[in-house]
């Protein structure tokens, strides 16, 4: 009873990773036919969504033979954002603060590219 759940369980995982190219291959394909509708169009569109289907078909298959499809969709699916909230958190804080001493340049650089400045700087001080 256990394979036969799970051969449905990644029939159906291997059934949604193969719609998603080939939704996106009809969708190219209807962009290209129904602008301008004719035998030609057609076919480019069918092709189109032919190759849609096929690279879903090696797509999902790959997916297939390493973890598993559900494995696959779950990783597609999943929010870490959700699962480690303060971590997510604590990493933001900090790549905030690094980009904010990146933005305030040092004395030094300020220095040499400025000479006079240590002068204005006195002048603005006594004022």
């Amino acid at each position: 009873m256990k394979n036969f759940f799970e051969l449905i369980t990644e029939s159906i995982g291997w059934l949604q990773i193969v719609a998603s190219p080939f939704l996106i291959g009809i969708i190219i394909g209807a962009l290209i036919y129904f602008p301008n509708p004719s035998s030609i169009t057609l076919i480019l569109g069918i092709i189109a969504a032919i190759l849609g289907l096929v690279l879903g078909i090696m797509w999902a298959n790959k997916a297939l033979k390493g973890k598993g499809t559900i494995w696959f969709m779950s990783r597609v699916m999943a929010t870490p954002e959700l699962e480690n909230p303060d971590a997510q958190n604590k990493s933001e804080a900090n790549k905030d603060a690094g980009e904010k001493t990146k933005l305030i340049p040092s004395k030094q650089k300020l220095n040499a590219q400025f000479p006079d400045l240590e002068l204005i700087e006195e002048l603005i001080l006594t004022l």
